[in-house]
């Protein structure tokens, strides 16, 4: 099976913890240039430090950027794009404060939306002339399984992350032709920072105790556990690879099989 992504060059939105971190050393690691993309420069020079290096044309990187931040995002990616072509784009981004979708001030819904899905636009649009270029491309966009069943007291995460699954899967088959998949990773609950606050709101709201909350949530995981993030890492990098090239416009759950639908 062909997983080496020598000489591919990939932008992990998200980069400096969880998931986006472990996407990205996942990828070093199959010979990727990495840039890693996130708001914080000290987390963002962490990350860079743990980045595997396999060979020794390899070179990592990082773009200091705010997903909320339009204009700068897409002067930046265009700038790094027009440096380096990119052909493997991860969309990663924290998801949106918990709470009921009925409570939800606009304004909640309004951030969500431009965090999530125009950052994303904005960000594909800037790579997507390189990926062409390079007849290889692979956006993967890390999203949540609400899009397949919305998930409890997260009522603007469940309707944004829904709106990123449609865009995708447009995308998928418009962009196809070019030799550019987009596909959807769905995580389950996986020990990150967001973890850690769903735990807290979920415990603040009902009384219990985080480690009430967490065995009642999995009750739900056949695994009997969280994921760790490197387990998501895994399936985001197979799908960035050469293996992965008749993959295109799917949603990959990586739930340790607690969704109920198929």
């Amino acid at each position: 099976m062909n997983i080496d992504l020598t000489g591919k060059h990939a932008l992990v939105c998200g980069a400096s913890q969880g998931i986006g971190r472990a996407a990205a050393i996942e990828l070093a690691q199959l010979g990727a240039h990495v840039t890693l993309l996130s708001r914080s420069r000290d987390a963002l020079e962490a990350t860079l430090a743990a980045l595997p290096k396999v060979n020794a044309a390899q070179t990592h990187a990082y773009v200091a950027a705010d997903m909320n931040d339009h204009t700068a995002l897409r002067a930046k990616v265009e700038d790094l794009a027009n440096t380096r072509a990119v052909q493997i784009l991860v969309n990663n981004s924290g998801g949106p404060p918990s709470g009921p979708a009925h409570a939800a001030a606009l304004d909640d819904f309004r951030i969500a939306f431009n965090q999530h899905l125009m950052a994303a636009q904005i960000v594909l649009q800037a790579v997507l002339p390189g990926m062409r270029a390079s007849g290889y491309g692979r956006v993967i966009n890390v999203i949540s399984t609400s899009v397949k069943e919305p998930i409890r007291n997260l009522g603007v995460s469940n309707t944004i992350r829904g709106a990123v699954a449609s865009w995708a899967k447009t995308l998928a088959t418009e962009l196809g032709p070019s030799g550019i998949t987009v596909n959807n990773v769905l995580p389950g609950y996986t020990k990150t920072q967001r973890l850690d606050q769903i735990l807290a709101d979920r415990a603040r709201a009902s009384g219990q105790t985080q480690e009430a909350v967490a065995k009642a949530m999995l009750a739900s995981v056949p695994a009997g556990r969280f994921a760790e993030a490197g387990e998501i890492a895994g399936v985001v990098a197979f799908l960035a690879s050469p293996a992965a090239g008749y993959v295109n416009g799917i949603n990959v759950p990586v739930d340790g099989g607690r969704m109920q639908s198929l």
